[in-house]
């Protein structure tokens, strides 16, 4: 018998849909729909942790933000991979317990080292959870519908990160950031009571053996290094940065050459033989930075260039997401008829074109209607036609055996991005405020426009076209 190829049988167009695939996506998207709030709602209170911690630097906050993303995007890959070996429902629900019992630790924390320390403690729960919640779906649905499901899947995402800088910001102003924590609760007790009940156990038979620890650590390590240099860069000067830069490469080529070489790596590199998923997973790469670019550079600058507040910036940013969570699920069908390339290119184009604009237009006194609403309008759509058709895209020719570690693999270079786009917008803008801070800001917009762009070329080596096409 030959060895299994890395593409599914062929699909048919008849396949139907079973109820508890329905059932499933929903349970699952509302982890997802926590989670993404969680980050998106932090996001937005961000500028109110700094004034509760007035001694504490910005890059020091950062790290209530990049701790999360760091631990969370390292333990993905490996966190999908027992999924599939111990079962994908049960990673799925310890995963939900565990970010719940973070979020209230986070939520009492008397400092921002123990806000840190929960905010780990969040990440391990987060990467048990998102993976295998992705695999859960993709595993309950037939090969021809899973664009539209990982599309529905992603708009909920949307509609949590439409819902979060609004609704988050209101929480915040009435009962404070904390509360940016305790919102988790109440999903993950829903969740833990009916999923339970109503999930199918799922996993990989052939799976065996445990990740490998040694290149979990170097891959956290790197991503550290590099986070860390971005973020301090300006107060240590370009020598110690550089050099904090170089370590954190050579410790994640390590990673990479050790996952190549040992029996059970964190990160297998085989699933990047499918040219699909390679040049899919480099353009999440790449959009991941963006994308929390984008997000947290937002927040900073409608408070600290325009001094709107909480409540205000969070309505402010709220029509992009909402415009993503209405194009996504169309995006989702037309990726199931016509491939996902033709979802990319656009959407990286648009969204790096709407930024363009908002660099010459946007001026240092506020000019909600005419100057941030038409970009952001634009931007939405950019980012509802490539978020989750990247995911597809990357998760299309994946085995049914490797949907949990594939995903997860997807999942974790958009967090590296998001780690890394987190710290070049605190590097740049920092506690920026008033009108001197607008050329910060445009110099972040210009950044944008070359993430769009980048994401646009990567993806036109992206084939997922029906073989109808």
């Amino acid at each position: 018998m030959s060895a299994p190829q890395p593409v599914l049988a062929a699909r048919t167009e008849n396949e139907t849909v079973p109820p508890g695939a329905w059932r499933t996506l929903a349970w699952t998207s509302l982890a997802v729909f926590m989670a993404i709030l969680d980050g998106t709602v932090l996001f937005v209170a961000f500028p109110s942790i700094g004034r509760s911690f007035p001694s504490v630097s910005a890059a020091d906050l950062s790290w209530i933000l990049n701790a999360y993303t760091i631990v969370y995007g390292a333990l993905l890959v490996p966190a999908g991979r027992m999924a599939d070996r111990l079962g994908r429902r049960r990673v799925f629900l310890s995963g939900v317990a565990l970010f719940a019992l973070a979020s209230l630790a986070a939520g009492l924390a008397p400092s921002p080292a123990i806000i840190i320390a929960a905010r780990i403690l969040q990440a391990i729960g987060g990467a048990m959870l998102t993976p295998s919640s992705l695999a859960l779906v993709l595993a309950a649905f037939p090969r021809s519908k899973r664009s539209i499901a990982v599309s529905l899947w992603a708009a909920v995402g949307a509609l949590a990160a439409a819902v979060g800088p609004s609704a988050g910001s209101a929480i915040i102003q009435l009962g404070g950031w904390r509360w940016a924590f305790f919102v988790n609760l109440p999903f993950a007790l829903i969740l833990l009571a009916r999923g339970s009940r109503v999930l199918e156990e799922s996993r990989d038979t052939n799976a065996e053996g445990v990740p490998d620890a040694v290149g979990i650590l170097q891959l956290i390590a790197g991503m550290a290094l590099v986070a860390l240099a971005v973020v301090r860069g300006r107060d240590w000067g370009p020598s110690a940065a550089v050099a904090c830069i170089a370590v954190g490469i050579a410790l994640l080529i390590l990673f990479v050459r050790r996952s190549s070489r040992v029996a059970f790596p964190a990160l297998d590199v085989t699933l990047f033989e499918v040219p699909s998923f390679r040049y899919a997973n480099l353009a999440t790469l790449v959009y991941g930075a963006t994308f929390s670019a984008m997000f947290l550079g937002s927040v900073l600058f409608l408070t600290n260039v325009w001094g709107y507040s909480t409540v205000r910036a969070g309505l402010g940013i709220t029509p992009g997401p909402l415009v993503v969570m209405a194009v996504a699920p169309l995006a989702g069908r037309l990726a199931a008829r016509r491939g996902h390339r033709v979802l990319l290119i656009p959407g990286g184009i648009l969204f790096a074109l709407a930024f363009l604009v908002r660099y010459i237009s946007t001026s240092p006194t506020p000019h909600y209607v005419s100057e941030w609403l038409p970009p952001m309008i634009a931007s939405g759509v950019g980012v509802g036609l490539v978020l989750p058709s990247l995911a597809g895209a990357a998760a299309y020719s994946l085995p049914a055996n490797r949907l949990a570690v594939g995903s997860g693999v997807n999942q974790a270079l958009r967090q590296v991005g998001g780690v890394l786009g987190v710290g070049l917008v605190v590097a740049l803008a920092g506690r920026a405020h008033g009108a001197e801070a607008l050329p910060v800001f445009k110099l972040i917009f210009l950044l944008l426009v070359l993430g769009g762009f980048i994401t646009a070329a990567i993806s036109a080596a992206i084939d997922t076209r029906p073989r109808s096409l």
